[in-house]
C-alpha cells in the first residue's frame, strides 16, 4: 500500500471521529448540575456515592433541597418549587414525595426510591421499561414489612398480640395491612391495627395497645412517623413493648429492632441513576432495580431497659447491634 494512500484512509478516518457528536458529559458546561432533593435532606451516601462517580458538589452538582420534615401536605408546593427552578433530575425518597413530583412535572426526570409496587400505584408502566419520566428502585415493602413481622415475632416468641401502626393517608399502607393481616393469621399472631395520621394520635394508639394488652408494635415506615421516631420509640420503651420498623434509624432512636433495604446500597443505585440521567440517559428506558442487601438490626440498650432477652439464633442473624 503506497505511503499517498495510507494518509488518504488515515485523514479518512480522522474525519470519522469528528463528525461523531460529543456526549453530554464531553460538552463543557457553564453551570453545575442542580439534583433537587424531595422530602428530606441530602442523604450524605448520595453524596459519598455521586463523589465516587467523579461529581464534586459546588463544581460538578449542587443539592437543591426541600425538606417536608414529615408534613406531607408541604410535598406539593415544595415539588413545584424543584420544577420552577427547572432542576435537572429529582430524587424522591418515598411513595408520597414520588406523587408530589409526578403531579408537578411530566418532563424532569425523577429518580424513585423506598417505593413498593410502583407499577400498582401507577408511577410507571412496568418494572422493565418504565415510560414516562419516573425510573429508580423499588424496596417491594409490602414484603418487607412480613419480614419484620416474623423477626419481631422470633425475637419476642411469647408475643401473640401485636399492635399494628399504620398511616392511611400513605399509599401503599392498605396493601401491606391486608398482607400482615393474612401473614399474621399464619404465625398465630393477633394484630390489633390503630391509624396514625399525625403526632396528636401517637398517645392514643398506644393507650389503646395498653387497653387491649398489645405485647409488641410493629411500625409500618412512612415519612411522618419517621420524622418522629425518636418520640415513638420512648412511648414504646415507656409502655414496655418492643417495636420493629424499617430502617435503621428507627433502631437507632430507641426502637427495639429494625429491618430494611440497605441504606448505603439504595443510595449507591440512585447515584447511578442519577448519573447515567445527567449522561443522557432517558428515565424511560432504565429498568427499575429491586434491592439485593438488607439491613437488620437490633438495639440491645433498648432489650435491656424492656426486660427482654432476644434469642441467641436472633441475635447471630443482625447485621448490627447497638449496645
Amino acid at each position: 500500500m503506497s505511503a499517498t494512500i495510507r494518509r488518504r484512509q488515515f485523514l479518512v478516518a480522522v474525519g470519522a471521529l469528528l463528525a461523531v457528536p460529543l456526549g453530554p458529559r464531553a460538552q463543557p458546561r457553564t453551570r453545575p448540575y442542580r439534583v433537587g432533593v424531595l422530602a428530606g435532606a441530602p442523604d450524605q451516601n448520595l453524596q459519598h456515592s455521586l463523589r465516587e462517580l467523579g461529581y464534586v458538589e459546588g463544581r460538578d452538582v449542587i443539592f437543591e433541597v426541600r425538606d417536608a420534615e414529615g408534613k406531607l401536605e408541604r410535598l406539593d408546593e415544595m415539588a413545584l418549587d424543584l420544577v420552577r427552578l427547572n432542576v435537572d433530575v429529582i430524587v424522591a425518597p418515598n411513595p408520597p414525595a414520588v406523587l408530589s413530583v409526578k403531579r408537578a412535572t411530566a418532563t424532569i426526570p425523577i429518580v424513585m426510591m423506598n417505593t413498593p409496587d410502583p407499577v400498582q400505584l401507577g408511577f410507571v408502566t412496568s418494572l422493565a421499561r418504565p415510560g414516562g419520566n419516573i425510573t429508580g428502585v423499588t424496596t417491594l415493602t409490602g414484603d418487607l414489612s412480613v419480614k419484620q413481622l416474623e423477626l419481631l415475632k422470633q425475637a419476642v416468641p411469647r408475643a401473640s398480640h401485636v399492635a399494628l401502626l399504620w398511616n392511611p393517608d400513605n399509599l401503599w399502607h392498605r396493601s401491606a395491612v391486608k398482607q400482615l393481616r393474612s401473614n399474621g393469621k399464619s404465625l398465630g399472631l393477633f394484630l390489633q391495627v390503630l391509624d396514625v395520621r399525625g403526632p396528636d394520635a401517637f398517645d392514643g394508639a398506644f393507650q389503646a395497645m395498653a387497653s387491649e394488652r398489645a405485647q409488641a408494635v410493629l411500625l409500618l415506615v412512612d415519612p411522618m412517623t419517621y420524622a418522629h421516631r425518636l418520640r415513638l420509640a420512648d412511648l414504646a420503651i415507656a409502655h414496655r413493648l418492643p417495636m420493629m420498623s424499617g430502617p435503621r434509624e428507627y433502631a437507632v432512636a430507641g426502637s427495639l429492632m429494625s429491618y430494611w433495604a440497605d441504606r448505603a446500597d439504595l443510595y449507591r443505585r440512585v447515584a447511578s441513576y442519577v448519573d447515567r440521567i445527567l449522561k443522557g440517559a432517558k428515565p424511560s428506558d432504565l429498568p427499575i432495580e429491586q434491592p439485593t442487601k438488607f439491613e437488620f438490626v437490633i438495639n440491645l440498650k433498648t432489650a435491656k431497659m424492656l426486660g427482654i432477652a432476644i434469642p441467641q439464633s436472633v441475635l447471630l442473624r443482625a447485621d448490627q447491634i447497638i449496645e
